[in-house]
């Protein structure tokens, strides 16, 4: 889950690392009374859980408290990639002598965090490590051991950073990544972190990720945020299709239908969960295909939340055919899955063998859902082809034309 500006500067407060005095906004009024109290300029940013707030118009400049209230209203009516403000923070203009970049992700391949450090702060960080590589360092940590304050330091060393700038910045970075670790974070990032004109350093903005497992043993602390329990805090408004994979879910405890996402192909995917499922995903991307959807099921369903959510599938306007395709399964049955799509062609009065592209489940019952499949027309593949393989067939056969292995 994603927090605001404003609640990854509280978590950074928290934690030790030195922010503005700012204050957040809900009314034209709050601000101008905000502005005020900091007496002098100001900046005013629209708290949506979502970036390009400056190029949309989400920031702004304020002298006065007029000014302040001014943009306020403007911006608190200002939608931004689809996103309503939360409020606007209010926050004072602060006088930077040099700005930075701390920031500390998940390495999915690596497994574990890794800091990143740069003297190139106040730019997309992915633009920076394109163009001047020499000015980002990263350096991997343990999540497990403890974490040692030198870490830090040698990863804001490489970029060349010395002095007491050094102690300072590498103070901010151990901070960034002991809170990433303590709150279950995929991504914690401050930036521009700022150095003042006194030599200390303050965040200029902020913006943290946390791992959506997570909430229920993180709940002190979204307590103390305000995040409310139903709160989901995705990167846009779920459509219909999505919610509908939400009820089905949770229409029968047996088994996962999970993180249903909706895309504009043509080729229906009803897929395993974990990271079989992304496999395919990409295998048919890579085939040429257009996925319709992702989705994950398994965790032995039911034959009706099988056919629910192949139902939901096949009704998705522009969906010509599915492809149920999942690695070996210990914990769903073969038979269970099969019996669940080929009703849901049924119910919607098509041909399963025309409309399901390929069905690729080896394991748990596989003999029995086989036959379940011949007898209705079904081409479907052991686990003697490959995932990537089974991806190319369903994207062959949906095109109608050969597609080179």
């Amino acid at each position: 889950m994603r927090f605001y500006e404003y609640e990854s500067r509280a978590i950074a407060k928290r934690e030790g690392i030195p922010v503005t005095d700012y204050g957040l906004a809900h009314t034209p009024e709050e601000a101008r009374a905000i502005a005020e109290r900091i007496g002098g300029p100001v900046v005013i940013k629209s708290q949506v859980l979502t970036g390009g707030r400056m190029k949309a118009g989400g920031v702004a400049f304020a002298d006065t408290p007029e000014e302040a209230a001014a943009h306020a209203e403007r911006i608190l009516q200002l939608e931004i990639r689809g996103h309503k403000p939360r409020g606007v923070l209010v926050d004072p203009r602060a006088q930077v002598k040099k700005e930075y970049y701390a920031g500390v992700v998940w390495d999915g391949i690596r497994k574990r965090p890794v800091m990143i450090f740069s003297d190139m702060g106040g730019i997309d960080i992915e633009e920076v490590a394109e163009k001047h590589p020499e000015h980002v360092a990263r350096r991997h940590f343990s999540n497990v051991l403890p974490f040692s304050g030198f870490e830090a330091k040698e990863c804001v060393a490489r970029v060349g950073v010395t002095g007491s700038q050094l102690n300072r910045a590498a103070q901010i970075l151990a901070k960034l990544a002991q809170l990433f670790v303590k709150y279950d974070m995929t991504l914690a990032e401050i930036n521009p972190l700022g150095e003042l004109e006194d030599g200390s350093f303050v965040a200029l903005d902020a913006h943290m990720e946390m791992e959506n497992e997570a909430r229920p043993r993180q709940q002190k602390l979204l307590q103390e945020l305000g995040v409310r329990p139903e709160e989901t805090r995705q990167a846009r408004e779920p459509t219909p299709f999505e919610l509908r994979g939400e009820e089905i879910d949770a229409m029968d405890h047996r088994g996962v239908a999970g993180n249903v996402t909706e895309f504009d192909g043509n080729l229906g995917l009803v897929i395993g969960a974990g990271g079989g499922s992304l496999t395919l995903f990409d295998a048919v991307r890579k085939y040429g295909g257009r996925p319709a959807n992702y989705c994950e099921i398994g965790g032995n369903p039911s034959v009706r939340k099988a056919c629910e959510l192949a139902k939901l599938v096949l009704s998705k306007p522009g969906v010509d055919k599915i492809a149920v395709m999942m690695s070996i399964v210990s914990n769903t049955r073969v038979d269970i899955v099969a019996r669940g799509v080929i009703k849901a062609c049924l119910e919607l009065g098509y041909d399963p063998a025309e409309k399901i592209a390929i069905f690729r489940i080896p394991g748990a019952w596989e003999d029995e859902g086989y036959k379940i499949l011949e007898r209705y027309g079904v081409e479907y593949c052991d686990r003697s082809v490959s995932m990537h393989e089974a991806a190319r067939r369903a994207v062959e056969k949906i095109q109608g034309t050969a597609v080179a292995a």
